[in-house]
């Protein structure tokens, strides 16, 4: 739509980078090769105000700091600080700690840490990063950066292997110094925009299977309640939404609710469970620590890209080039 073309910051392409010196490695076309729907990013922030913008103008009322903290009445209505609310349909996207997956599959099976940590960061566009997403390799460890708000500021999602999580908590604030001193041995242009990290965030990894049942009663599981992913497609926010547009036209075409829920998980399961194999199969790529190996590899990479550019950038079409739209 017009209102995410104004928020949005495409990319004409995809730079694989050694993290010593920041050598290119490789640069996938996406302006070239890439699918007509293309790559597009955006501040969260942005997106969520274009959608919470929609829901208004449709007069949907949007209530937030609203935690839900129990389910009552065998499944027709949630508890939250604002009374006991009751609806046709609940939609459980509660996120990877859902208490409505607890409910619809009746445990509660307890997210797995994945032996990786994730910090975020926005930071000024000090080096004028412009036409794309860049991916900064290293062993244990990896960097991607990418443009936002019309270039003006870059997103960065640092992540190291670490062998625990013992916070209760899968988030939490970190000191800039810290992630600084992590990433000290990454050079070329990255390491300036490190070091204009003023506030970060890291993130526990988790993962829960693909959930095998998503709803019960007037219960439907959404997004990461149903299907969390490790982050290494980009992938979380956009299998959510594609969830919705779903949900909402199986609702609407049938006229019994579980029929409607059962048309919904057949239409997204499969791909959703294709989309967290392929995340969870990305990460090693980044993370090669022998030199002769990460040597090899990127040896391979430079060869297959000047050999056939076309189907290294097409092979995830079956991802970026999506229309659910065209489903249903």
């Amino acid at each position: 739509s017009h209102a995410l073309d104004q928020v949005a910051y495409r990319a004409h392409s995809i730079t694989l980078r050694d993290y010593a010196k920041g050598n290119s490695v490789a640069t996938l076309n996406l302006k070239k090769y890439g699918a007509p729907v293309g790559y597009r990013f955006f501040h969260r922030a942005d997106l969520l105000n274009v959608l919470h913008n929609a829901c208004l103008t449709r007069g949907i009322r949007v209530e937030t700091n609203c935690p839900a903290s129990d389910i009552v009445n065998q499944g027709t209505a949630i508890d939250t600080p604002y009374g006991t609310q009751r609806a046709g349909v609940i939609v459980g996207a509660d996120g990877i700690n859902s208490l409505c997956r607890s409910y619809v599959l009746g445990k509660n099976d307890r997210a797995v840490f994945t032996g990786q940590v994730a910090w975020r960061a926005i930071v000024p566009n000090v080096i004028e990063q412009s036409i794309g997403a860049e991916i900064h390799m290293g062993p244990h460890r990896h960097i991607v950066s990418y443009p936002i708000r019309n270039g003006d500021q870059l997103n960065l999602v640092m992540v190291q292997e670490q062998a625990e999580w013992t916070d209760h908590r899968w988030s939490r604030t970190d000191s800039p110094e810290h992630v600084k001193s992590v990433f000290s041995d990454f050079g070329g242009p990255i390491r300036l925009a490190l070091q204009s990290i003023d506030h970060v965030s890291k993130w526990g990894l988790f993962l829960r299977p693909v959930a095998s049942q998503w709803s019960r009663g007037r219960i439907v599981l959404l997004g990461d309640a149903a299907h969390p992913t490790l982050p290494f497609m980009a992938q979380g926010a956009v299998q959510a939404i594609e969830d919705a547009w779903a949900l909402a036209a199986c609702l609407d075409n049938d006229h019994m609710i579980e029929q409607g829920f059962d048309r919904y998980q057949s239409l997204r399961q499969p791909r959703v469970s294709r989309v967290v194999t392929t995340a969870k199969r990305n990460a090693w790529k980044y993370h090669l620590s022998q030199p002769l190996i990460r040597a090899s590899a990127h040896t391979a990479l430079r060869i297959a890209t000047r050999a056939r550019p076309a189907a290294l950038v097409r092979q995830y079409d079956w991802v970026y080039n999506y229309d659910i739209t065209r489903e249903i």
